[in-house]
């Protein structure tokens, strides 16, 4: 319970007086904890995306049939020509990719765990990268994702479908800018999904510029990994996870006797 409250004191703080962040301190922790998990992290990586695939190239044969694949991806090409996708193949699309977004933002969120052993200099293993689809954690981020890809996913089909593509793209942009703390303040802070979803932008306003470079420089490292035959992106996508942890624990901070890894209660 003192922890919550810690929590709530803290925010309300920043709320008030804001926060400080080096960029060249925070870019260092994020390459040196990076450092520690790249290897796991990025083997755990390949093969989760290798049987997502797997499992969702199932299903799509198994719903439409695969003598009719062939026709679907003709579908598929004829209307990545098109400017404005149709409402009736958008929104169905867009509210599928939320629904899988939020059932493997969990698995997500390990990463974050496992930057977090690292960091503290804990063993990690392949149970590391599914603790958070435990209660109450998993109901938690899957409302939270699944809020935030309805917003942000209606906010584009709306201004794409009055001609503002390019506004819709930068909306898209800035609601996963001030939004990107929200797991984190629930995987560390215990916060619900809107108090978390609110207080990411509450903390993401406190420094826009400085987050904005981190992030930048943080995507650039880890779309580097596209030149190692594609293959190595999965090694260097983990560092936008190291980055965000390190901005959290530089902004938020963890106490001496850390409650990461205790399944308690999240606040109502």
């Amino acid at each position: 319970m003192e922890h919550k409250k810690t929590m709530k004191v803290q925010i309300e703080e920043i709320s008030a007086t804001g926060y400080q962040l080096d960029f060249g301190t925070v870019f260092e922790s994020a390459f040196e904890n990076y450092k520690k998990i790249a290897l796991y992290a990025g083997l755990m990586l390949l093969v989760f995306s290798i049987l997502i695939s797997i499992i969702m190239l199932a299903g799509l044969i198994s719903y439409l049939g695969i003598e009719n694949i062939e026709e679907f991806g003709n579908k598929m090409k004829q209307m990545s020509t098109l400017k404005v996708m149709p409402l009736e193949i958008a929104v169905p699309l867009n509210a599928g990719l939320i629904l899988i977004s939020a059932i493997i933002s969990p698995f997500t969120a390990g990463f974050l765990k496992m930057a977090d052993c690292g960091e503290q200099g804990e063993e990690f293993h392949v149970s590391t990268m599914f603790s958070y689809y435990k209660f109450p954690y998993f109901s938690t981020i899957f409302i939270s994702v699944f809020l935030i890809g309805i917003i942000s996913s209606g906010l584009t089909m709306l201004l794409e479908n009055v001609g503002l593509s390019f506004v819709g793209t930068l909306t898209t942009l800035l609601i996963s800018f001030i939004t990107f703390l929200t797991i984190p303040l629930i995987v560390f802070g215990n916060l619900n999904a809107t108090d978390a979803i609110k207080n990411s932008i509450i903390l993401v306003s406190k420094q826009p510029l400085i987050l904005i470079g981190l992030s930048i420089v943080a995507g650039i490292g880890a779309a580097l990994g596209i030149f190692g035959l594609c293959v190595g992106v999965f090694f260097t996508w983990p560092f936008m996870y190291s980055m965000n942890y390190i901005i959290y624990k530089s902004i938020i901070g963890f106490e001496d006797t850390s409650e990461i890894d205790e399944i308690s209660g999240i606040e109502d």
